[in-house]
């Protein structure tokens, strides 16, 4: 279905297009207006939602681009802002008239002020910082204004290179420290005060290395920014009118179109995280199944990456740097050590190596393992994306693999299967239909609506069911859109119970990537790239979008991030939520007292103090995450870091929890031990974090009393025969 969409949608574009681009005047050298026109005709034309471009639009993408350039505001000034106000309301009429005098006004003002920035920094850094005055730096540079003059540019200047020197100077001493009397880091952190630090530390040296640290660091970041192109600026303007749309919707340079095939394709060189810009760096917003970072377990989701250094090299500072560019300095060759500074979720900074590779493919598919609880046993399936071959569905998808472990976990003995669904971003919209009809007998899964259409409601139509029994799905704020849409299906049946965050991400739209080369006839502007589109909207069977609202558990259990905002309420400009007609589906009636096993494990959660530990653990993180106010005073800037060290050390109790379930590989897999070392290890220790793992705990709680009723409801059978 999907690729017939994008045949028909090119089809309409490419029909009004061949008319409307053919014979245009512009020079053959003006891609850029030919782009702008291009793209918005592409917005205009294909869009689930197309937004009327006016004055409103144009001051959102004035604010924007503003933002996206000078996140710190650190480059302009208060008269520049005024300066480029008068086009706060043209935006929308340059548009229309592909006018970009707006974009080069902004553009060349800023390699102006870039200049000049860098004459800024290596003068505050040419002087000691005096860390015993007591100041402090806001870094929500949201609620800041532009600096009114350049004496307080340069003073924001000073106050952002102090911090950042600051840092590499409390470094250096604890490490100096450690060398110098072999003290445990314990040790290490009695010293508070800057007047104690031990003589074996020449303070005023290492004050001076910190700075020639911080300058070299902004001197590479600026080579870095030098060699840019005005394309690449460009680009970045391009994509705040298309961001102005939703925020799935892209441009992607012929360029950056390239890496994206090669991401789709499953192969991903680099650490294996996915990463979103945000003021003070880059957060890591999905780490990638198999991949260096999940192997290290040395990062997780809602870290901030805020210097990236190449093996041996001083690192280079990424805040306020584009998000691409950012990523092109943590990318490298499969074997290479990038060295990232990162302010963990609690606060604390670490610098953390990994070693760049090429994530093993093979750890985004299905995987399985049987669980032996007492009398009874069950199975878990863990399944990171829901993956297809588009090229040749019948190669290798989900469905059909989560088909054979279910079938593998029957021959097993299982009484009642958890599918895990946390940190599944989605995928394919036909290998869902196919999955959830694996658990139901047949009927609507998902109802689709295109721009201005009639909905679509897509069914399973085959009347068998792969797995008639108990059934859990396990879900976060990181499960998405194909993700939402399976636990929505199942939860509207009543065919599973949903165990896991107050909601899941909240992504009900649809996008499809659209080469631009394919809608223009006669294109003498070489390359166009591509466009991300929204084109479609989900909807649940029962009516409800999943866009926004996501799906609500019927467990709710707290996690770290249950008060850190990650879905898509926290993008820009979100679609919103709506409802339409529900489609014609019956309530499976395969389970007895449903809503006793949801209150059951309701009342065990209440009273169960690991879960107490981890709201107060989450409560604790948001603290930290809302400590916008920094002091530049050393004393002040230690003992705050060493606290948030003490209290995060409580909460590292948490990973030694203990189920006291066991966790098996299936048979098939214990035969390619033999020959696999390094998968029997992966096993192995992914069996060991389902141990620790109270979610899967209390699924299996939850399917103990689902299957006890399930046995109620034989005996009652049994009962009305003989009767």
């Amino acid at each position: 279905m999907k690729k017939n969409f994008i045949l028909a949608l090119l089809v309409i574009l490419v029909a009004v297009a061949s008319c409307s681009f053919t014979n245009k005047s512009f020079d053959n050298d003006d891609k850029d207006k030919f782009l702008l026109e291009l793209i918005s005709y592409v917005l205009e034309k294909g869009h689930y939602e197309p937004k009327e471009v006016n004055d409103s639009f144009s001051s959102n993408v004035f604010d924007d681009f503003i933002d996206i350039i000078d996140p710190t505001k650190r480059y302009f000034l208060k008269s520049d802002i005024r300066e480029f106000e008068k086009y706060r309301f043209m935006i929308d009429d340059e548009i229309r008239n592909t006018d970009i005098e707006f974009f080069n006004t902004v553009y060349q003002r800023l390699m102006v002020r870039m200049e000049e920035a860098k004459d800024i920094y290596k003068e505050v850094l040419a002087t000691p910082f005096d860390y015993t005055l007591d100041e402090s730096i806001e870094i929500d540079y949201d609620e800041q204004d532009f600096a009114s003059n350049k004496k307080e540019l340069k003073e924001r200047w000073r106050k952002q290179l102090k911090y950042n020197t600051l840092n590499v100077f409390d470094n250096k001493v604890d490490n100096m420290i450690s060398d110098a009397n072999q003290e445990s880091a314990s040790n290490v952190d009695e010293i508070l005060a800057f007047n104690d630090i031990p003589s074996t530390v020449d303070k005023v040296t290492t004050e001076e290395e910190a700075r020639e640290v911080t300058k070299n660091t902004l001197d590479e970041f600026f080579d870095f920014v030098g060699d840019l192109e005005r394309k690449d600026w460009f680009v970045q303007y391009l994509n705040t009118i298309v961001e102005e749309f939703d925020p799935h919707t892209f441009y992607f340079a012929p360029e950056e179109k390239e890496k994206f095939d090669i991401g789709m394709s499953g192969k991903f060189e680099g650490i294996g995280a996915r990463l979103q810009k945000k003021p003070e760096g880059a957060k890591i917003v999905e780490i990638i199944s198999g991949g260096p970072v999940w192997r290290d377990q040395s990062l997780e989701v809602g870290d901030q990456i805020l210097k990236v250094g190449q093996e041996g090299e001083e690192p280079i500072n990424i805040v306020g740097m584009r998000l691409e560019d950012a990523i092109k300095l943590i990318k490298g060759p499969e074997g290479t050590v990038v060295d990232l500074t990162v302010r963990k979720v609690d606060g604390t900074i670490e610098t953390v190596s990994i070693t760049r590779d090429v994530v093993e493919l093979e750890e985004s598919y299905a995987k399985s393992a049987t669980i032996d609880a007492g009398e009874q046993k069950y199975g878990l399936i863990n399944l990171p994306k829901f993956y297809v071959d588009f090229e040749d569905y019948s190669e290798r998808n989900a469905a059909s693999d989560v088909a054979k472990e279910l079938e593998r976990l029957k021959e097993a003995g299982a009484g009642g299967i958890i599918l895990d669904l946390r940190d599944n971003g989605g995928g394919s919209l036909k290998t869902v239909v196919e999955m959830a009809g694996l658990f139901i007998k047949d009927g609507p899964i998902v109802q689709v609506r295109s721009s201005g259409q009639r909905k679509e409601v897509h069914e399973d139509k085959d009347e068998r069911i792969q797995w008639d029994g108990p059934l859990v799905i396990l879900v976060n704020e990181l499960s998405a859109s194909a993700s939402e849409i399976l636990a929505a299906a199942m939860q509207d049946y009543k065919r599973a119970v949903i165990i896991g965050s107050k909601q899941t991400f909240g992504k009900g739209t649809v996008q499809n990537v659209i080469p631009l080369d394919g809608i223009v006839r006669g294109n003498e502007h070489g390359d166009l790239g591509a466009i991300k589109l929204t084109t479609q909207k989900f909807y649940r069977i029962n009516g409800g979008s999943t866009q926004l609202e996501g799906v609500k558990s019927d467990i709710v259990v707290p996690d770290r991030y249950s008060y850190i905002d990650l879905g898509e309420r926290d993008q820009q400009n979100p679609l919103g939520w709506d409802k339409i007609t529900p489609a014609d589906y019956k309530v499976w009636d395969g389970y007895i007292d449903f809503d006793d096993a949801v209150k059951n494990s309701k009342e065990r959660m209440a009273k169960n103090e690991q879960i107490k530990l981890i709201e107060e653990n989450a409560k604790w993180l948001k603290e930290q995450q809302d400590e916008n106010t920094i002091s530049l005073k050393y004393d002040a800037y230690v003992s705050k870091e060493q606290e948030a060290k003490k209290r995060s050390e409580k909460f590292k109790s948490l990973r030694d929890y203990d189920s006291k379930l066991s966790f098996s590989s299936l048979q098939y897999e214990k035969e390619l031990f033999t020959q696999d070392s390094v998968l029997r290890e992966k096993r192995d220790r992914w069996h060991k974090d389902l141990a620790r793992d109270i979610y899967v705990e209390e699924a299996v709680n939850v399917l103990k009393d689902l299957h006890k009723n399930n046995i109620k409801r034989e005996e009652n059978k049994l009962a009305s025969v003989k009767g």
